[in-house]
Order: structure tokens, then C-alpha cells, then sequence
């Protein structure tokens, strides 16, 4: 039987909590308490299993697993949102080839999806703030693309195009589809072309250390939260 180890970042006090199955990287579950996210996590793993079956890949959401707490980071600035500053342990892992291209392969199908869920959102609806507070269908995009930007760049330094296409995704949500394709073709591209050295390399950024494992920890985890986030707001409209 499969046992999925969990990482969790909350604060002492275990209020906002996010927990990582780094084993299905990508793959995440948010709670207001540790107990609440541990709780979800099982649906949260089965729920990331049924969208790589969709995509083709051979796994088997219905089968009968177990989950492991390997490490909870209580100290440190900004826990429960994703990236605590110390890291996890495997983000300072060596990437393999063979990873990395099943990282991006994955990253393509989370940036499809997320193509498809807005095809079809009227201009109105997707510059709309929710009645209850909270960002538009169009920030919560610019933010995911920005924040990859971020993601990137941290890695591996200025990459050529990449602002002028962050840009474009800025200026307005008429283009969106088409701003955000060309920003993430010219993202996929250079992390296709990591090297080697940069696969295994430790980039200091003030206090956080960056890894290419690191880096796609964060682009996969960030893609599918607001993946879930958009296709829920998107159902219930």
C-alpha cells in the first residue's frame, strides 16, 4: 500500500495550515487548523490523482493509501501560504532529468486546464470582485502569473521576454488567454533548458534558499490552488 509522507507548515499555534504530499508533487491541502487540513488531505491527494488520470497517467485514485507526517515547520514568517522560509527537506534534493520532464509535463496540464476553465467566462464576470470580498477571476490569473515569474526568476536570473510578456497579462483582461499562453511558453522553454548544474544548484534570496525542486513546488502547488479556486467560484456562478 502506498504511504504518502506529509509536510505541514502552520504556525505554533497551528491555526492557518497547509500541508504538502510531496510525493505527488503539486499536490496540497489548505485547513484554518492543522487538524482541519490533515482531515482533508486524503480527498485533497485523491482529488490531484483524478486530474493526472484525466491527463492519461496510469494512477488509481480508489486505491486504498495511508499518510505519514514527516516534518511540520511551526517557526518562521508568512506559515500556512506555501513557502516557508526554511524549505522542506526534499526541496533541496537534486532535480533529475527524468523529473523534470515530468514536472513540466504536469505544469502544461494545470495551464490547459486553466485556459479551459476561463474559455468561456464573459468579460464582465471575469473582471467581477466576489460580493463577499477577495480578488477577480482576471487578478487571481494576474497574481498566479506573476507570482511564476517570481518563481522563476529567483532560479535562474533574468529571463529574456519574460517581463514584456507579464506585462501584456497586465494590461488587460481582453488578451488574457493569449498574454498568458506567450508567458508560459517562454517560462516552459527556459526550465526546459535547465542545465545539469542549475538542476541541482542552491540560489540564496536573502533568507530563502532556491532549488529548481523548490521552484516547481511552488509553480505546480500555486497552479492547482487557484485551479480549484477558479473552477469552484466558476460552478457556483
Amino acid at each position: 500500500m502506498t504511504e504518502y509522507a506529509l509536510y505541514i507548515e502552520s504556525g505554533p499555534r497551528r491555526r492557518t495550515t497547509m500541508v504538502h504530499a510531496l510525493d505527488r508533487l503539486g499536490c496540497i491541502a489548505r485547513g484554518p487548523t492543522t487538524e482541519a487540513a490533515l482531515e482533508a488531505t486524503p480527498e485533497a491527494i485523491r482529488e490531484y490523482l483524478r486530474f493526472l488520470r484525466r491527463h492519461g497517467e496510469a494512477t488509481k485514485p480508489d486505491a486504498k493509501f495511508t499518510t505519514a507526517v514527516a516534518a511540520h515547520i511551526t517557526e518562521g514568517t508568512w506559515l500556512g501560504y506555501g513557502d516557508p522560509t526554511s524549505g522542506f527537506a526534499p526541496d533541496f534534493e537534486p532535480l533529475s532529468a527524468q523529473e523534470l520532464e515530468t514536472h513540466l509535463r504536469h505544469l502544461a496540464w494545470l495551464r490547459a486546464d486553466l485556459l479551459k476553465t476561463i474559455r468561456d467566462v464573459p468579460r464582465k464576470q471575469l473582471i467581477a470582485e466576489p460580493k463577499s470580498g477577495g480578488r477577480s477571476i482576471y487578478h487571481i490569473l494576474e497574481h498566479v502569473a506573476g507570482s511564476e515569474c517570481v518563481y522563476l526568476r529567483y532560479l535562474v536570473g533574468k529571463v529574456a521576454g519574460l517581463s514584456e510578456a507579464m506585462h501584456a497579462v497586465e494590461q488587460s483582461p481582453d488578451n488574457l488567454p493569449f498574454a498568458l499562453s506567450h508567458l508560459w511558453q517562454i517560462s516552459r522553454s527556459r526550465l526546459g533548458a535547465l542545465t545539469a548544474a542549475e538542476r541541482k544548484q542552491w540560489v540564496k534570496h536573502g533568507q530563502v534558499t532556491w532549488t529548481a525542486r523548490r521552484a516547481f513546488r511552488r509553480l505546480l502547488e500555486h497552479d492547482w490552488e487557484h485551479l480549484q479556486e477558479l473552477s469552484d467560484r466558476i460552478v457556483r456562478v
